[in-house]
């Protein structure tokens, strides 16, 4: 069932993409989804449990690890739920599946601080809440119970249009509850007997398990899980895709125009590396031999107790990668004592320029990724592992990697993690100037928190469809002006669609403009600009840097 919910929602992922609200380049909900079902997949397949609160216990784990984004981060506490709600039982029935259901959402709910109906919530809501009631009705067939489920999470999906006025205006449904209901799709269709097109047979094959409980692999055709980034400029992901394709398989390659991340299994990783150096320079590169880890895994399990836990089993004998930085990195040998500090930094950037400031501001790691390559909770808590200090302060950067950010406290216990809500790249420069390495971390929490009500944030980027939102009338191509992500103004020239920004962040009251200008946008262009605000009020103070981003032609902060 896990297996065949993660196909179909690969194969759909660009359709739940498309039902982005605002028609930006960066609907990415069916992306984020997508990667963080994929990770809770084979964290299952790796499980050596037979119970199904083992495999539950895994993919819960596992979905932790690999959450992207919001609609990621829901979608990997439903999991959590269903988890607890098979937890003890080696087989369950209807009833079970169906209350299973019910406490995902349960969970769900708990952990969004303002649940807003009209999203996945209400659609999974209005799901465990059909299954709940065909299972009480006395039905033992578990394809019902899902059907059933199924059936009432397409009524409120029709419905989400009129819950949120933003849906309506776009013309489309919730992406997030239509990602949910398609891995249920999954699972009923390998119930019925049916096969996601396009996947392999043996995909859907049981393994044989061996008496120690570990799967018997005994041979890999492709035995080297090979991962790393790819880091260039002008990158296209599906181009280096389709020169992959063929050389291995479990293939995932993601993420912008400046950075691409690669995963393959494969025969040989030194080709899988000499295809990808062509692009740009290799970083964070992760070689593992997927049969020497099976043999160590076989020889550990006969030496452990039963008393073992299914999260003890999965950190000890998984390896391979979910989603980025590699669950090993627990075991590096520790630092010296002396290089620890106090505090350390962690920020998320979406361009080589910005990642630069960010280091030169004292951030000690940068996480690429933003609006198109959400980082996973396991990518944020494998920088945080990397830094060498006791506390250490997270800048998401962007309003959909808060939630991600905010589970990585449950993946380190070692030091302190605390997230600084910034939503923004010119937030994260005022927080980042208002840390001190003096105060302790509650008052630079509060700092750095307050800073960022007194900084405004614009985007001007591009329409990718016709819509409408609100009186703004929008064509595909159409320059678009956000104003903390929201859709203020648009028009056919960058340069006008940027002083209309501007003077919605009520620039000419303030004392600074910070401009963040893309990779796509020329120096001479970026001047006329500066010189407009000089023009009009020559003591203002303007900083400006080459972000580099990709997608957004200015990233304007105003304070």
């Amino acid at each position: 069932m896990l297996r065949s919910g993660s196909h179909l929602l690969e194969q759909r992922k660009k359709e739940i993409d498309a039902l982005n609200v605002f028609p930006v380049p960066d609907g990415d909900t069916g992306t984020n989804m997508n990667l963080t079902f994929k990770a809770a997949s084979q964290a299952a397949d790796k499980n050596t449990g037979k119970s199904v609160h083992e495999i539950a216990a895994a993919a819960s784990l596992g979905s932790l690890m690999g959450a992207r984004g919001n609609s990621g981060v829901i979608l990997s506490q439903i999991m959590r739920g269903i988890a607890k709600g098979l937890e003890g039982l080696d087989e369950a029935n209807s009833i079970q599946v169906a209350h299973a259901l019910q406490a995902g959402v349960e969970t769900a709910y708990r952990a969004v601080m303002k649940p807003v109906e009209g999203t996945i919530l209400t659609v999974s809501r209005e799901t465990a809440r059909g299954a709940l009631n065909k299972a009480k009705s006395g039905t033992t067939d578990i394809l019902e119970v899902l059907r059933a489920g199924c059936e009432k999470g397409e009524e409120t999906l029709a419905k989400t249009p009129e819950m949120l006025p933003a849906l309506k205006q776009a013309g489309v449904v919730d992406a997030g509850g239509q990602g949910f209901l398609t891995i249920l799709y999954g699972w009923i269709a390998v119930l019925e007997g049916n096969k996601i097109p396009g996947v392999p047979e043996q995909e859907y094959a049981i393994e044989t398990r061996e008496a120690t409980g570990i799967v018997a692999i005994g041979d890999l055709e492709y035995p080297y899980c090979t991962e790393f980034l790819v880091k260039g400029s002008k990158l296209d992901p599906e181009v280096i895709r389709q020169e992959l394709l063929g050389n291995g398989d479990c293939l995932l390659v993601v993420g912008t125009d400046d950075v691409v991340k690669i995963h393959i299994h494969s025969k040989n990783p030194g080709n899988i590396l000499s295809i990808a150096i062509k692009y740009g320079s290799l970083h964070e590169v992760q070689i593992h031999n997927m049969l020497a880890q099976n043999e160590h895994a076989a020889h550990e399990a006969k030496e452990t107790s039963d008393s073992t836990t299914t999260e003890e089993l999965y950190a000890e004998n998984t390896s391979e990668n979910l989603s980025g930085g590699g669950i090993d990195s627990e075991k590096e040998a520790p630092q010296e004592a002396a290089a620890i500090k106090e505090y350390g930094i962690v920020s998320v950037a979406m361009g080589e320029g910005i990642a630069k400031i960010f280091e030169s501001l004292g951030v000690d790691e940068v996480v690429f990724g933003g609006q198109t390559m959400n980082p996973s909770t396991n990518d944020l808590a494998e920088a945080a592992r990397k830094v060498p200090a006791r506390k250490v302060f997270i800048l998401p950067n962007n309003s959909n990697i808060i939630m991600a950010a905010g589970q990585v406290n449950e993946l380190i216990t070692d030091k302190d993690v605390m997230v600084i809500p910034t939503k923004s790249i010119p937030q994260a420069i005022a927080a980042l100037l208002a840390f001190n390495s003096d105060s302790s971390i509650d008052e630079n929490a509060e700092m750095m928190s307050e800073v960022l009500t007194h900084v405004s944030s614009g985007e001007v980027t591009y329409a990718v469809r016709d819509s409408q939102f609100g009186d703004l009338e929008i064509a595909e191509g159409d320059i678009l002006g956000l104003i903390e992500g929201t859709i203020t103004t648009t028009g056919r020239e960058i340069l006008d669609v940027a002083k209309n920004v501007l003077e919605g962040m009520h620039w000419r009251d303030k004392d600074l403009v910070t401009i963040f200008y893309g990779k796509d946008m020329a120096e001479e262009d970026v001047n006329v600009l500066t010189g407009w605000l000089k023009g009009v009020k020559p003591d203002i103070e303007v900083e400006v840097y080459s972000g580099k981003q990709p997608l957004y032609y200015y990233i304007l902060g105003v304070e």
